[in-house]
């Protein structure tokens, strides 16, 4: 990497834009991951201006959780579009990038405008469409069928969360290996352990007991619940005041998973609550009896790392991501073994002298991530795609 380009984006005052469409809904994994990244840019990189874009006809920005100012150089623009700037992707991001004087945009959820007015970095969260398409919606998967090799060759680098994803997409698109970069991923500064006594008055809100497992994440097929909720059904048999609670908006395909839960003998044991808020999520990772993640396929693995850091002992899938996210701290099963499940949470419900090295190896694991390394890692990207982009004018 140049050194003249890494010295422009770390003394000298470059425009840069990210992708602000993942903010206009319900934070949810790509929404975060978007709005704490581009926070910790602005902050390490001072002397650079940074800039959340979205189109005006997409709903505006709310944020909700944001309980911190934004810092000084980073701003939200919601671009006014007309007819033809509502293609936002081909003409509405290339015409504000052009109007704007914007020398690197980086698109967070899977685009980057194709008009090449600039240097571009593409993060690539995961390959889920492509690798178990049966989890998705059709249009869904066709969309990033047709739309993610374009996408891949395109941009000048790529991001992505872990070195497992890193193979996938070298391996996918066939992609040059030293343009794909891993950048970990961090759980927020929100996600700490919480007083008891806060904790509880959340979880008699959210009407949640003091014994519970839980879950996070969007409904969806490839989040696997319905193993989880088999498992459930075992050791709750024996365990009777134990509570199952699943926090995550609805996604798609969930008609199995609520067949799963209104065919249980223990429904009434189970709890949906929706999408929450980090303060309600804090209090439950703080108070869980055990987090469970029984994904069969993930990018990073960001819930299991928040309730980490909240001192939750986790029970997770053994897929590659997750080995790699969060080591050897949780509990690892095999996400097709409702047996092996079942096992798991057995031994943590029935044993509080396992439940405290586990939730200390998962605060000392979450410890070794943090967003301004995530930032200072993602500079290095953007100094490697502006300066490709500058010797292929």
């Amino acid at each position: 990497m140049g050194r003249k380009v890494a010295s422009r984006l770390g003394h000298t005052k470059m425009r840069i834009g990210l992708d602000g469409l993942p903010l206009t809904g319900p934070k949810t994994g790509v929404g975060h991951y978007t709005f704490e990244l581009a926070r910790a840019l602005a902050a390490v990189a001072p002397s650079n201006s940074f800039e959340l874009a979205y189109p005006s006809s997409a709903p505006s920005v709310n944020l909700v959780d944001n309980q911190r100012p934004l810092p000084a150089n980073l701003t939200i623009e919601r671009v006014p579009v007309d007819l033809l700037g509502k293609h936002w992707w081909s003409i509405g991001l290339p015409r504000h990038i052009r109007h704007k004087e914007i020398e690197l945009f980086h698109g967070t959820n899977f685009d980057v405008p194709l008009r090449r007015r600039c240097a571009t970095v593409l993060t690539i969260h995961d390959l889920s469409q492509l690798l178990h398409p049966e989890t998705h919606p059709r249009r869904s998967v066709r969309r990033a069928r047709r739309r993610l090799p374009l996408m891949t060759r395109t941009a000048d680098a790529i991001i992505v969360p872990t070195e497992s994803v890193r193979r996938e997409v070298c391996a996918q698109f066939k992609v040059a290996p030293e343009a794909v970069f891993a950048v970990p991923e961090a759980a927020r500064q929100s996600f700490r352990p919480m007083e008891h006594e806060e904790a509880e008055t959340v979880r008699r809100q959210l009407r949640v007991q003091d014994n519970f497992l839980l879950a996070v994440g969007t409904l969806e097929p490839r989040k696997n619940l319905a193993v989880l909720i088999a498992a459930f059904n075992e050791v709750a048999r024996a365990d009777p005041d134990l509570q199952l609670v699943i926090a995550g908006g609805n996604g798609w395909l969930t008609g199995p998973l609520f067949e799963a839960i209104e065919k249980s003998p223990y429904r009434r044991r189970i709890l949906l609550t929706d999408y929450l808020h980090d303060h309600d999520l804090q209090a439950l990772y703080s108070s869980c009896r055990a987090f469970v993640y029984p994904s069969i396929y993930e990018g990073f693995g960001l819930p299991p790392l928040e309730a980490m850091a909240c001192g939750a002992p986790v029970i997770a899938s053994r897929i590659p991501t997750l080995r790699e996210t969060l080591a050897d701290a949780p509990s690892f099963f095999d996400p097709h073994s409702v047996e092996q499940l079942t096992a798991a949470l057995s031994e943590i419900i029935a044993n509080d002298e396992r439940r405290t090295p586990m939730s200390r190896a998962g605060l000392a694991q979450a410890q070794k991530f943090s967003w301004e390394r995530a930032a200072r890692l993602t500079l290095d990207v953007y100094a490697f795609a502006v300066e490709k982009f500058l010797n292929t004018k």
